[in-house]
């Protein structure tokens, strides 16, 4: 629209969002601007707090408005047991399911190749520190430290490969490595299965050493 290139900003940015095209943004932008302009301004001050205020988990890496997390802070938590995921969302369906009590190490991101996505871009060198006891802060070095590790990334190829690298590398450590049951459907992503389902992944879960 020539006349109004905020509209057309508005457009691009809601672009942004996973699975919204540009027919869909625009029905957005419009309703917004047309219909519930209060709900435009809350929805600008609630990303524009999340923005300045949600922050890294200096030890399980996800997200929150403190240095660290309510679970991780949590004494009634399992920490012999560490569950590695890929995003805050895939964490966040682990708790819905009940099943799980122990902590949780967040990736932000899997192995890919082909989106020259390695190691480095998706913090395995932290993964690795935090299961060496390095770079802890005081409050959890005073705890024990992991014996199990639970491997929850997705069933998808790039998933399966981020799970084998890390299995790998923690092959001589002597830590139990386990993986997510394939009670979980090849090539799903753990956000969109149903809460039953994981809770059964979850607790029949396999050693990744032969």
């Amino acid at each position: 629209m020539a006349d109004a290139h905020s509209l057309d900003a508005l457009t691009e940015a809601l672009r942004r969002l996973p699975g919204v095209g540009a027919k869909s943004a625009a029905r957005m932008a419009f309703h917004l601007m047309q219909h519930d302009r209060p709900g435009a301004l809350q929805l600008a001050m609630a990303l524009s707090q999340a923005v300045d205020q949600v922050q890294h988990c200096e030890l399980c890496h996800t997200f929150t408005e403190q240095r660290v997390c309510s679970t991780c802070l949590d004494p009634s938590r399992d920490r012999s047991q560490l569950c590695v995921v890929e995003t805050p969302a895939d964490q966040a369906a682990l708790e819905r399911t009940g099943a799980y009590r122990g902590l949780y190490f967040v990736l932000m991101g899997k192995l890919s190749p082909l989106d020259n996505i390695g190691p480095h871009d998706i913090g395995l060198q932290k993964l690795f520190d935090r299961l060496g006891g390095a770079n802890l802060p005081k409050l959890e070095s005073e705890f024990p430290l992991v014996q199990e590790v639970i491997l929850a990334t997705n069933f998808t190829a790039e998933g399966e490969a981020t799970a084998h690298v890390i299995a790998q590398a923690l092959r001589e450590t002597g830590l139990q490595v386990t993986r997510l049951s394939r009670g979980v459907p090849v090539g799903s992503e753990l956000e969109y299965v149903d809460l039953g389902t994981i809770a059964h992944a979850l607790v029949d879960r396999r050693s990744t050493q032969g």
